[in-house]
């Protein structure tokens, strides 16, 4: 008797990534620059500073990134996200870097300079990568998509100052390097990351259902206040030095604020700098975290997006 052709067996799920993937990320990353950071100071093999660069730019920031992909991004793709960090980042630091060179010089106001130059770029760079996928909008995905292209913009940016840090006239200054490195990975969440998921969640709730971009007054104005947010972050040293001359001498001079630092300071002058410049980045760092609960609240009261 003939019997039928049994059916053909279904294609196998797609494997699905294992939640808590960017814990293991982090732990293995962190392991791996600590042994090439061992290896490096005890052997003086100048060859491995290219991966302790790369290794210590880039852990935090892409930990950071594949975090918000498993918990608020999955739908978003693989593919979006990577192109986001990569093809973003590194637009994100040559348009800035070409627009700083030509429009800035050295002022009073050059922070405020830069910081409209940076945010103004990564939401470019944003625009550009989500300019053919119309269906992307509203606030979580913005959210998601803004951090990805601030902290690639923040992993290559701190490769390079790390670079800076480890190239002096001496030679190669590894310990200058190692600590640059700490110091922006400590810093990198409350950075470039957190100003752009504010500024590119309102830029893609305001986005219009063809895909094309509204620059509406909130749109605007959450531009303009990561860029004084930013300029704050970076001017806080100066802030601080004004601060404590302004508390600790009746004579303000001028070349105090040129050169960047209190020459011979006290005891209290040094309590108060570290006082003024740590607390102003912890204010700082509160408002921008408080902004981006608020828009989240929002998106979640309403529909996460804004059409005409």
């Amino acid at each position: 008797m003939h019997q039928p052709p049994a059916p053909p067996a279904e294609p196998p799920a797609p494997p699905q990534a294992r939640p808590g993937l960017w814990r293991r990320c982090l732990w293995g990353g962190l392991a791996l620059w600590v042994l090439t950071a061992v290896v490096t100071y005890a052997t003086k093999n100048t060859t491995l500073l290219p991966t302790l660069i790369l290794l210590g730019s880039f852990l935090v920031p892409s930990v950071f990134v594949l975090w918000a992909y498993e918990r608020h991004g999955r739908d978003l793709g693989v593919n979006l996200i990577l192109g986001a960090f990569l093809t973003g980042g590194v637009l994100g630091v040559l348009g800035a870097s070409v627009m700083e060179y030509y429009l800035l010089h050295p002022s009073l106001w050059m922070f405020v300079g830069v910081g409209l130059i940076e945010e103004a770029v990564k939401l470019a760079a944003l625009m550009f990568v989500v300019r053919r996928h119309a269906r992307i909008h509203g606030v979580r995905a913005g959210l998601v998509l803004g951090a990805t292209v601030g902290f690639g913009f923040a992993a290559f940016e701190s490769a390079g100052y790390a670079f800076n840090a480890a190239v002096t006239m001496e030679g190669i200054d590894l310990r200058a390097l190692l600590e640059t490195e700490i110091l922006r990975g400590v810093l990198a969440p409350f950075g470039h990351g957190l100003w752009t998921a504010i500024a590119g969640s309102v830029l893609l709730a305001y986005r219009r259902p063809d895909g094309r971009f509204r620059f509406a007054g909130p749109v605007v104005g959450a531009y303009l206040g990561v860029a004084v947010l930013h300029a704050l972050w970076d001017s806080m040293h100066g802030i601080a030095i004004w601060l404590v001359a302004r508390l600790t001498t009746t004579d303000l001079d001028r070349q105090l604020f040129a050169q960047g630092y209190i020459p011979e300071p006290t005891d209290q002058q040094q309590h108060l700098f570290t006082l003024f410049s740590v607390g102003g980045l912890v204010v700082i760092t509160l408002l921008a975290i408080g902004w981006l609960r608020g828009l989240v609240r929002g998106a979640r009261g309403g529909s996460g997006a804004h059409t005409p």
